[in-house]
């Protein structure tokens, strides 16, 4: 009876310890026994990825505290950084010029070795397989600007400056990746005008007829929305923003399943999903935790319910 009673003990301790840590219990050393916390940053498309990533670890058994808008990238960064999430999605560009101080590059395969490594080296971060879409700066024209003025590269676009009106932020007239770069990768030139602008009404004076180029991302909803033409970088001089989740070493090493369930996602999210995806939130005015699961649905990463 007494090994009898020995080994209940022990089962029924095995049994408390396996609830425990499925309810989340005993996480205070950050080892990813508790809800994945998953964040975001304060903007459209964070909001529909980072809800992606919660939905998908979801419907795979994981319970999910979602810590979405934190902010920009320095307070994401440092939440992840601190322990108080657990992942979010990052860009490849922001990662290597933001967060580490690198310089630009186009290369996309170099600068998503350069930001796994050192994340990993410096922070103990690891970044997941990243997505082909690519929400880098560009520069945009209306269909009909397009052809008409015969502009489909910003070479070509260059070449008749002096003729173009450009709308866009401010500090795009200081950027590196903004006019002076431009200047600097594509030759010197002189716009007839630039309009500075909330970021807000680029697109507004750019299908109003009040600018021919507008200042954009390559993934904004309004690309999909006003059937843009988006110029051709030619010269490769805006660096890669490729979306990927960065996620603290301690919860893979927790939950290794994590990997398999986000990396899933990845190749599903080009430029134009995006653009789509970004325009029913901003465009549509939807829930972007209703276009997530939508999206997931139909490509069948998710259980319908």
């Amino acid at each position: 009876m007494k090994s009898i009673r020995h080994y209940s003990v022990a089962g029924m301790l095995v049994f408390l310890l396996a609830l425990l840590t499925a309810c989340g219990a005993g996480d205070e050393d950050g080892s990813g026994a508790g809800p994945i916390q998953v964040g975001s940053k304060d903007f459209t498309e964070q909001f529909i990825i980072g809800e992606m990533y919660a939905l998908l670890l979801e419907d795979a058994g994981f319970t999910v505290e979602r810590r979405l808008n934190l902010g920009g990238t320095p307070v994401a960064h440092a939440a992840l950084l601190n322990g108080d999430i657990d992942l979010y999605p990052e860009y490849t560009g922001t990662g290597l010029l933001t967060i580490l101080k690198r310089p630009s590059t186009s290369d996309r395969q170099g600068v998503y070795n350069t930001v796994a490594q050192e994340y990993r080296e410096r922070f103990n971060l690891i970044w997941l397989e990243p997505a082909p879409m690519n929400n880098t700066q560009a520069l945009a024209m209306t269909k009909e600007g397009s052809e008409r003025l015969g502009i489909k590269t910003i070479s070509d676009m260059v070449a008749k400056a002096d003729q173009l009106v450009m709308v866009g932020p401010p500090e795009f007239q200081e950027r590196e990746d903004g006019l002076p770069g431009l200047k600097q990768a594509y030759g010197d030139f002189s716009l007839k005008r630039y309009i500075s602008v909330d970021p807000g009404l680029r697109y507004q004076a750019l299908v109003s007829g009040q600018a021919d180029i507008a200042v954009a991302f390559g993934t904004d909803g309004e690309i999909a929305a006003y059937d843009l033409v988006v110029l051709e970088d030619d010269k490769n001089l805006f660096p890669p923003y490729q979306v990927a989740p960065v996620v603290r070493q301690q919860i893979l090493d927790a939950n290794p399943q994590i990997r398999d369930i986000l990396n899933e996602l990845a190749p599903k999210l080009t430029d134009e999903t995006m653009r789509r995806l970004n325009n029913e939130v901003t465009g549509k005015n939807r829930e972007p935790a209703d276009v997530a699961r939508e999206f997931l649905e139909q490509e069948g990463l998710l259980n319908q319910k």
